[in-house]
């Protein structure tokens, strides 16, 4: 088997270099494909269902919210573990699934028991699933910086309504959050006594806002010209004054407005904390708002962040004057610095290793058959990485950097026997081509076991589990696709190189500081 596809090679040469350079193209587009990340992401498939209660005392959470959606989410299927959390006002629910679990798989089946379990909570409770990412999903953190005559509220409610909602449309991104500054609120402050001297209740106040706070459809009225004119009931309340004068009700023909029983204002929700920043020459900002873009869980990470950093670029020529969005936290740095070490290493590591065959081989033409296989290596192993889902990352590019010496291996073995094959034939009438095969399949074999051995040593970094799997599996991975690209190329790509450039007479050239040590080894044996 072995044999023949060494014949197959030399025999169709044109057409196996033609698939050399298919394989150079299809290598950079699957690179270009890749999705990239500073680190193996080791976040199992999980799904946080948060739901508020607003007023509810942490172990009244516990009873009533926390534990009756925990129970429930216990018995899904491939269900791992369930965490909950419970504060003031605020369930977590943390459902983690088994890996290898679909995460919108894992995100429906909660959705649907979540309906079920529903109807058991509180009128009040009002529960929501989390975003559909990771704890490596933070890709970037900005500041919103405005003037001083600004208050934190105003920006706040940019951040919210404007910046957010834009940086939402970046495909890729699933969530941005906010934090610090004050949420703007419409508040309405009730006077009890007011209450009583109307005969109301707060419940009373609460159903008049809602009930005019919306619009509705009236159909259409047929013009005499043949034309519809729609009519929509406007009740959409806009300012304050719109609140302050909704109807509560009629008392002996006399309405009662929320302005008779209550102060209508704009305030801010009671908050937890707050963010204060200072920039690198000492200046204090103060109190500041930031945000947080939170991408897709399986997205490209280099590609997500380009487009928020776009997107950033975008928005600062249309805020208000004076008003600019800084990123302070951008995880390509991560990316790059671990992508740089990553390709510092395979520079380094191919700028020795082919001074290295320089070296010992003495002969340009042969270092340069031999050093080819390390890109063609690299090449075929992204191939296979973009097919198998992997992305580029310090762990899964390190494996190429500790594989860069192995790729040559077989390569040194084949190309080194032809070219003694070459420098010692015997019958000048003897084909090129037949020499060189009788020379590669000499060593075809062994290289085939010594490649395979180095494969098999990798192994059980693939059957390791849980965050080890997740973070070594990749590098083992990857040194197996290279080390295999680096077998066909030394079987196929190797010998038709040599029976190209090793033409005419071939002579073997002794390296003088070789023959200086091999005299002194000689005389010290005598």
């Amino acid at each position: 088997m072995i044999d023949k596809i060494i014949d197959l090679a030399l025999r169709n040469r044109l057409l196996t270099i033609a698939l050399a350079f298919l394989v150079v193209g299809w290598g950079v587009i699957s690179f270009n494909n890749l999705p990239i990340d500073a680190f193996p992401d080791p976040t199992p498939p999980q799904v946080q269902v948060f739901t508020l209660v607003p007023g509810f005392a942490p172990e009244d959470v516990e009873k009533l919210v926390s534990f009756p959606i925990e129970a429930a989410m216990n018995g899904l299927p491939d269900v791992e573990e369930v965490r909950s959390m419970s504060k003031f006002g605020l369930s977590v629910i943390t459902v983690i699934f088994k890996r290898g679990t679909d995460w919108y798989f894992g995100r429906q089946l909660v959705f649907e028991q979540l309906q079920q379990v529903a109807e058991e909570l509180p009128d009040v409770a009002e529960p929501g699933m989390g975003p559909i990412t990771t704890g490596l999903g933070r890709v970037v953190q900005y500041l919103v910086k405005a003037p001083p005559e600004m208050s934190v509220l105003e920006v706040r409610a940019l951040q919210d309504w404007l910046i957010g909602m834009q940086l939402k449309t970046v495909p890729g991104v699933n969530e941005v959050i906010s934090f610090g500054g004050k949420e703007k609120q419409y508040q309405v402050l009730i006077d009890p006594n007011a209450l009583l001297k109307y005969n109301l209740s707060i419940p009373d106040v609460v159903d008049a806002i809602q009930a005019n706070n919306s619009n509705k459809g009236g159909q259409f009225i047929e013009l005499d010209s043949g034309e519809e004119a729609l009519v929509t009931g406007l009740g959409w309340v806009k300012t304050t004054d719109d609140i302050a004068k909704i109807i509560i009700k009629a008392l002996d023909g006399t309405p009662i407005y929320i302005r008779d029983v209550a102060e209508v204002r704009i305030g801010a929700a009671i908050r937890r904390g707050a963010i204060t920043y200072t920039d690198d020459d000492g200046k204090s900002w103060g109190e500041v708002v930031t945000g947080v873009a939170m991408k897709l869980v399986n997205t490209n990470t280099k590609k997500v962040t380009n487009m928020l950093r776009e997107k950033i670029r975008q928005l600062n020529e249309t805020l208000p004057e004076g008003v600019s969005i800084e990123p302070w936290y951008d995880q390509m740095f991560m990316v790059d610095r671990a992508l740089g070490t990553v390709q510092r290493a395979l520079l380094e590591g191919g700028v020795l290793v082919v001074l290295v065959l320089v070296f010992f081989l003495y002969n340009l033409r042969t270092s340069f058959i031999v050093a080819l296989s390390i890109p063609l290596s690299v090449l075929i192993g992204f191939i296979m990485m973009d097919r198998f889902g992997l992305s580029a990352n310090l762990m899964s590019l390190g494996g190429l950097a500790i594989g860069i010496g192995m790729m040559v291996d077989g390569s040194i073995v084949i190309v080194e026997n032809i070219f003694r094959h070459l420098t010692e034939k015997k019958r000048p009438q003897e084909h090129l081509t037949h020499v060189i095969a009788v020379a590669a399949k000499e060593e075809a074999r062994p290289v085939v076991f010594a490649i395979g051995i180095i494969i098999i040593v990798f192994i059980p970094l693939v059957t390791l589990k849980g965050v080890e799997g997740v973070m070594f599996a990749p590098m083992a991975f990857t040194i197996g696709f290279a080390m295999l690209g680096s077998l066909v190329v030394a079987l196929t790509i190797a010998p038709i190189l040599c029976s190209l450039m090793l033409r005419g007479n071939v002579i073997e050239k002794a390296n003088p500081l070789f023959e200086w040590i091999k005299s002194r080894y000689l005389a010290a044996l005598r």
